[in-house]
Parts: C-alpha cells; structure tokens; sequence
C-alpha cells in the first residue's frame, strides 16, 4: 500500500468515527447542561466550596467565577512544584525554578499546556497526577462552560442571566471529561500505553552508556491530554512516544479524541438553540476548513522535492516512522487547528510551507473546531462577524439567531478577534527587537523568524505546541509566553461573556423574508470567507516574513 493511499484511509476511518459519535455525544452534552438535577457527588462538591448550583448568575458573576477559580489554581499549582522537592512521589526531583513554576502554572490552567521543560526529567508524579493531569480536566470545562454562557445568551432573551459557572464546571468534570477519558485511558492501556507509578530504572546500554527510563499514570494522563485538547505530555517527545502513544491505531485514536468534543459542540449548540441546521451550519465550516487543511498540509509533505525526499518517498525528517507521513499531517493540522498541541512529529522539520500551515491553523484563531468550549465560542464570534458583513451589503441591520447585532455588540466582536493577533505580533517583534531573545533560535534568517512567531503564536492562542529549535527555557521566554498565555485567555472570555450577557437581554427578532438565512451553505461560505480573510490581512505579513519566505525559496 502507497503512503499516500494508507493516509488517505486513516483519514476516511477518522471521518467515519467522527460522524457516528457527533449526534450522541453531542445530544449528551447538551443534556448535561440543560440539567437541573445534581448528583449526590456534585452537592457534595458544591457544599464544601460553598456555591449554590440553582443560583443564575449574570455576565459579570459569571466572569468573576471564571477569574476566581483560574486564579486559585495558577497558585495552587505553582506552589506545588515549588515544593516538589520535599513532596512524596517527587523521584528525587528538585523543587522547580519560580520563572518556569509561573509558566507551567499558567500554562495548565489556561489549556494551553506549552512545555518549556522536559517531563520526565523535571516532574515528579504527586505533580503530575495531582496538580498537571487535575488542571487537563478543569481547564477544558472552564472552556466548555463558557461556550455554553454563550450559547445560552443566544437561547435566551429579556434576561441577563447566563446559568451557573460552578454547576457547569463540574458537571462538564464529572458528566463529561472524567467518563469519557476513563473509557479513553482504558482502550490505551490495553494497546500498550504505561500506567504505573514506577520509579526510574536505567535500561540497556547505548554507545557504551546506559538510558533512563521512568513510568507513571501515563495512560490517563494522555486521555485527557487530547480529548480535553490539552496536549501536555508526560514526556518530552509527547505523542511521538512509545509509552504515550504505542501504534498507529492509538495514533488514529487520540486524533479522534482531539476533535470529537469540539466538533460534537456544534450538536449540543444547535439543540440548545432549538435548531439543529444551525449547529450543521457550524460544523460545515468548521469541517470545510480542517479538511482542506488536512488535504493541503498532505500535498506539501508528500511532494517530491529533490533527491533525498525522493528517495524516503516524502518529507520524513523529524516523523515518527511508526505513524507516516499522512498521520503525521493529519495529527499536526488537528492538534494546530484545535487548542490541543500535542504532537507526533517535529513541526520545525516540516517543509517550508507545512510548518506555515501549522501556524495558520492557530492564527485563525483555533476555531475548526478549536479547542473544547474556545473553538464554539470563536466561531460563534466569527458568525456574528459574518453576519454583520452580510448586512452591510444589503444595507439592513444584521440579525444572528433572533437577535440584533448592533454596535455593541460588534464593539465587543472585534475586540475579541483583536486581542491575540496584538499579543501575537507585539511579543514576537519584542523578542526579535531586543538583543538577547534572539540567541535562543537555533536557526538564523526565515526559519529562526518563524521559531519565535510560532512560540508567541502558541502561546497567544492556548495551543502549546512548539516548532521545537527554540530554547524557551529562558527567564525572557517563561515570563513572556506566561503572560501571552494568561492574557490570551481570559482577555477573549470577557468579551465573550459580555456578547453573551447583551444577547440574553434582548427580546427576539421575528424571522422576516429579509432575514439571511444563517443554516444554508450561502451563509457557510460566508462565514469561511471570512475567517480566511479577516486571519490572511491580520498575520499575512509576518508570514511572509517566515514560512513564506522559506517555503518559496525551496
């Protein structure tokens, strides 16, 4: 069997297995937050942390909850490395240094996951279990539960009440997250991934020395890792590792696990609305975008340019020969165009242009289908921006789901879409302005540019992956990223809350033969017209400057 046609399998399997999970899992999740009944394990979880799950909070109570939690785990967790020197279970592991402590705090909390470290040789398991593989599970259901505040602004009206943060962060915990990577975690362990709480042994001996290995709850970690879309590894080479990712069909499967939540979002969002051709408008556009990326990062890596690719039969350098290069392609566009960052291959080796595509797929604002929560609520914030565009071409105010997008609420659009790509661009020009950052690029010219702008475009974006040849462990790297990572995520959500908190509180518009019909594939091609567009005059430069210039000069 060719390459190609094996990757071209693997990618009709995955497709085939999205497809059968999307109505479920999607009809479940929109049950869970439409609940009003508790089980006796939250009341429990509600009674100690004091929160009354049946009280409806406004915008602002809303962004409050969100900001409060963050916070309490960016110090719990930071002081838990701090101390990992004198913790049990820490392998003899020394306390971690205050800069990367505060990046690897933010890092969990904010999904994004960004290591500037190599695991298994920095981290012990009480922090690994107890506070990394924690902050996979409750980072994903703060982004759910703000996506479902947003959708509730569009189901609702002449209220400003957006739910309960504390009733949908656990529910999305406990309903949703730890279930489904139970089942995950299991079907990983039975195709060879680790899980145990082993020491450190040293193994075989390699060019006269001998390697060291270490276990842990790997299995478990790597379920949520991706069906969170989280993609912090337990080890430094991430999903490329045997012990994390054994087979090429456990390959195919935490693919799966990336995008089965965000795309099933879609689903929950058009029950919630009361129309499900919404939520099938939805995922068309995020569907059409995933697959045309999947297809075109295969036609880069799989082209024939010169001899040595030739021979290898693609652009190998730096992919694991266990999964190809079509898994491999399909894994980094997945993992770039959710919030994930998990990788089975080295993106800084792919070609000029596929590491290119690797950054746009973040810099669209990982919205197809985006991370679990942030990829709806982007998208839905791109809607709102279609639709306006719409109306301005046919001069009458634009409607979105019953409800007025008027300057307000456009105000509150386009500071979203402007936060990340500002974080982007200033801290990427800072870093290549100032005289030290740029020693920590390995390579000089195009390919160095685009080390740095892909770092910051991670980190903005709450993606984590890294283009690798970039030494981030720097007090300027840990502090800046931090800070992108941080503001990068909670920046968007208060302007997300705040769209959503102006919805709820206006009286519907009746549907008029005016109206732009926002379930028909017209108003999908709009909307991913307007994606390409808005993203292509926002970074197009600093592309230019980088993948670009790299790929042409090929």
């Amino acid at each position: 069997m060719s390459p190609v046609l094996a990757g071209v399998l693997q990618l009709l399997a995955l497709i085939g297995a999205l497809a059968l999970a999307y109505v479920p899992v999607g009809n479940y999740m929109a049950k869970v937050y439409d609940s009003r009944k508790h089980l006796r394990v939250e009341k429990w979880i509600y009674k100690a942390i004091g929160a009354n799950p049946d009280t409806e909070m406004t915008w602002p109570a809303y962004l409050r909850g969100v900001l409060a939690f963050s916070a309490v785990s960016v110090l719990f967790l930071y002081l838990l490395q701090r101390l990992q020197g004198v913790l049990p279970g820490s392998m003899g592991f020394s306390s971690v240094n205050p800069a990367q402590s505060f990046n690897t705090a933010v890092s969990f909390v904010t999904n994004t996951n960004w290591q500037s470290y190599y695991g298994e040789q920095t981290m012990g398991h009480v922090v690994q279990t107890a506070g990394l593989a924690v902050q996979n599970f409750v980072s994903a259901a703060v982004g759910i539960a703000v996506a479902v505040a947003l959708v509730r602004g569009f189901a609702r009206s002449r209220t400003g009440e957006l739910g309960n943060f504390w009733a949908d962060l656990v529910r999305g915990t406990l309903r949703i997250l730890v279930p489904g990577a139970a089942i995950a975690a299991i079907v990983l362990v039975a195709c060879g991934a680790i899980q145990n709480f082993s020491g450190i042994h040293e193994v075989g001996q390699f060019m006269g020395g001998s390697q060291q290995w270490n276990g842990g709850a790997v299995a478990s970690q790597e379920a949520i890792k991706e069906l969170g879309t989280n993609g912090g590894g337990y080890f430094n080479a991430n999903s490329a590792h045997p012990f994390e990712n054994p087979t090429p069909f456990t390959n195919l499967f935490e693919i799966f696990l990336i995008l089965v939540i965000p795309f099933s979002l879609t689903r929950t969002f058009g029950v919630m609305v009361g129309s499900v051709k919404q939520g099938y408008a939805i995922l068309a556009t995020m569907f059409t975008i995933w697959l045309g990326f999947v297809a075109l990062m295969m036609w880069t890596e799989f082209a024939h340019h010169g001899p040595a690719l030739q021979a290898a039969g693609a652009a190998m350098e730096g992919k694991e020969t266990r999964f190809g290069v079509g898994a491999s392609s399909i894994f980094a566009v997945s993992t770039t165009l959710t919030s994930t960052g998990a990788v089975d291959s080295f993106h800084s080796s792919f070609t000029g242009l596929g590491g290119g595509i690797t950054m746009l797929g973040m810099m669209l604002g990982e919205i197809a289908p985006g991370g679990t929560g942030s990829g709806l609520y982007g998208m839905l914030i791109m809607a709102v921006i279609a639709v306006f565009i719409a109306g301005l071409m046919v001069g009458r105010t634009p409607e979105y789901l019953g409800k007025k997008i008027g300057g307000r609420e456009m105000k509150l659009a386009a500071c979203y879409i402007l936060i990340t790509p500002a974080l982007v661009l200033v801290f990427t020009a800072a870093s290549m302005a100032l005289p030290t950052p740029p020693h920590s690029m390995l390579n000089s010219g195009a390919h160095g540019f685009s080390e740095v702008l892909y770092a910051f475009t991670s980190a903005s974006n709450n993606n984590g992956s890294a283009f690798a040849g970039l030494n981030a462990n720097t007090d300027w790297y840990n502090t800046m990223t931090g800070l992108a990572m941080l503001l990068g995520r909670f920046l968007p959500m208060v302007f997300v809350l705040a769209l959503a908190g102006s919805l709820a509180e206006q009286k519907p518009v009746p549907v008029t033969a005016g109206t732009l019909r926002t379930e028909k594939p017209l108003f999908t091609g709009l909307l991913v017209g307007a994606i390409l567009i808005i993203t292509g005059l926002t970074y197009f430069p600093a592309l230019a400057l980088g993948p670009l210039a790299e790929g042409l000069a090929s």
